[in-house]
């Protein structure tokens, strides 16, 4: 019998959110640190940039995370490749190369708890069957999900959308029952979640980090002609349409800020 002490319970610790397996929490301060670097640990848990990461209770259920992201393990915890064959390696290895994830996703079961690498990016969770059982993810978005959702490489509906909408031509999407794990680049305070219901949603660049399969993604012009279009500064829009949700970033990322000793 294993007993974790000082884990969630530490009291530099809060629990940010739980959905099926998982727990996501962060450190409310950066402890571990040297005088050198004080004043920038203080300064950015003040601005909060935290460090971030996800306890898996595989009791709950399996789980599948993104390769390289386990830290540690306790109790009864196995490790599998995820593979189920030969055909299935071929499958997730032409699924990895076209959305940009890794081929093997490894696939951890038992009832012990599972632990991964800390982030300073924004951990989010979705209930999969709270978007028709079916999510389209952004590159780079996926970190961790139940082993019940099946993945899948969905290819844009025009080549239109994927050359002109900057996004890729194929997004990974997880499929069925259960709870997934997303790394973000913007907290889930400041995402915006939009219902449609066989309506149309038209976003100036890429902003939507995840919507349903239900959903036609296009790149069209943002006024009816070209001349409307140029007259408005947009030129061409992303365009979102059908019944579903679409989850909507209200910037575009900035990427990493780069720290410079003057």
């Amino acid at each position: 019998m294993i007993e974790i002490k000082n884990f969630l319970d530490n009291d530099d610790i809060e629990i940010i959110e739980s959905g099926g397996p998982f727990t996501t929490f962060e450190y409310k301060r950066d402890l571990s640190v040297t005088p050198d670097n004080a004043m920038t640990a203080y300064f950015a848990a003040q601005m909060n940039v935290r460090k971030r990461q996800v306890a898996c209770d595989l009791s709950k259920g399996n789980v599948t995370i993104q390769a390289g992201t386990m830290q540690w393990m306790a109790g009864n915890v196995n490790a599998t490749t995820g593979i189920k064959g030969v055909g299935d390696f071929i499958g997730k290895a032409i699924r990895s190369r076209v959305t940009n994830e890794t081929t093997i996703k490894p696939e951890y079961t038992g009832d012990g708890t599972l632990v991964l690498e800390p982030t300073y990016k924004y951990l989010l969770l979705l209930d999969v069957a709270e978007w028709g059982g079916s999510v389209v993810l952004d590159d780079g978005l996926f970190y961790a999900c139940e082993s019940t959702l099946k993945q899948k490489a969905v290819m844009r509906s025009t080549l239109s959308s994927a050359a002109a909408g900057g996004e890729g031509l194929f997004n990974l999407s997880l499929n069925g029952s259960g709870f997934c794990c997303l790394e973000s680049e913007v907290p889930k305070e400041e995402l915006i979640e939009v219902a449609l219901n066989d309506d149309v949603l038209k976003i100036d660049g890429n902003l939507a980090i995840a919507w349903s399969s239900t959903l036609k993604f296009t790149v069209e012009r943002s006024g009816k002609s070209l001349i409307g279009s140029a007259a408005s500064g947009e030129g061409l829009v992303n365009v979102y349409r059908g019944t579903g949700k679409v989850l909507m970033a209200p910037v575009q990322s900035v990427g990493p800020i780069v720290n410079s000793q003057v």
